[in-house]
């Protein structure tokens, strides 16, 4: 099975990130890829963290972290159709780098469509582009994971025909019914009748409004565009400060930070208690102790052998 390599760097000149911050949020991002999105999309990916663009090995597809992203668009192709992604820098940006991850693990070229029944009451059999943050990925519905807060994201069986009770729809388990957004997320779909993009979004008020796109246009992939009309990164990173979520995960985080500080204070101690017990040192004397003993009772020593050739 081939596995998807992923890079997270930062290519910020505002904003510091250090090597510290970089480490723990690529540690986070790895065990959501391995330990929630496998076994529920059976992708399988690694998440390593470099300090440059120039550090990438190539054939990894990198998550690239910077001030601000000119055209609100995290997802894009490189001139050979490779992807890429854009994270617009803040104080949560943990929470995008996760929905940045998981999208492009869902569909790494942004052109993926899946069928199904849709949410507008005047269409019928449609195309849903699959982007699986979206519908969920707003902040309250993100969770922690090693203290960082990491985006929801839906199932497989989101594109389900009908609501089957005691089924996953989303990881967190907020996502209810198939086909369904919760409030600060969007799906977007292709009518193939009049071949025009719409999308059903819940950016205010109440409930969810129907939004049509028209026909898309450009060289780039589906979700490319889809990305630019929608702002989604630029989104993220205006709201996430400030939602009870992240400050949840910073108190986490805290505490967290307590736990590993003391188990490193234990490491510490350890190794210095191995350094001054040098154990490889008592191992040789042991050895050597030993075998001056078996000398001592078994080996005769050479005044004896004199003495035994003189009789």
């Amino acid at each position: 099975m081939l596995i998807n390599q992923l890079a997270l760097v930062p290519e910020t000149e505002i904003n510091r990130i250090s090597p510290s911050q970089l480490n723990r949020v690529a540690a986070a991002l790895q065990k959501q890829a391995s330990r929630d999105f496998a076994p529920l999309w059976q992708v399988n990916a690694t998440v390593d963290a470099f300090d440059r663009l120039e550090d990438v090995p190539v054939g990894y597809w990198p998550l690239i972290v910077v001030d601000d992203v000119p055209d609100a668009a995290g997802f894009h192709t490189d001139e050979n159709g490779q992807p890429f992604s854009l994270i617009e820098f803040s104080d949560s940006w943990s929470l995008t780098a996760s929905h940045e991850m998981l999208e492009m693990l869902g569909d790494p070229f942004g052109n993926r469509v899946v069928s199904g029944k849709s949410p507008h009451p005047d269409q019928g059999q449609v195309e849903f582009l699959v982007e699986v943050a979206d519908p969920s990925e707003a902040e309250e519905f993100g969770y922690t994971v090693n203290g960082q807060l990491v985006s929801d994201f839906f199932t497989p069986r989101f594109y389900d025909p009908v609501t089957v009770p005691g089924v996953r729809y989303s990881f967190g388990g907020h996502i209810e019914a198939p086909r369904t957004i919760l409030r600060g997320g969007y799906i977007s779909w292709r009518d193939p009748v009049k071949d025009e993009w719409w999308q059903q979004t819940w950016f205010k008020g109440n409930k969810p409004v129907f939004r049509k796109l028209g026909k898309l246009t450009g060289s780039g992939s589906i979700r490319e565009a889809i990305d630019a009309q929608t702002k989604t990164v630029s989104r993220l990173a205006a709201s996430g400060p400030s939602s009870k979520s992240y400050l949840a995960a910073r108190t986490l985080t805290a505490r967290a930070g307590e736990s590993t500080s003391a188990r490193a204070d234990e490491w510490r101690a350890q190794i210095e208690r191995l350094k001054g017990a040098n154990p490889a040192a008592k191992a040789f004397k042991a050895t050597a102790t030993a075998t001056g003993t078996a000398t001592a009772k078994g080996t005769p020593t050479a005044k004896a052998k004199t003495k035994s050739k003189g009789k």
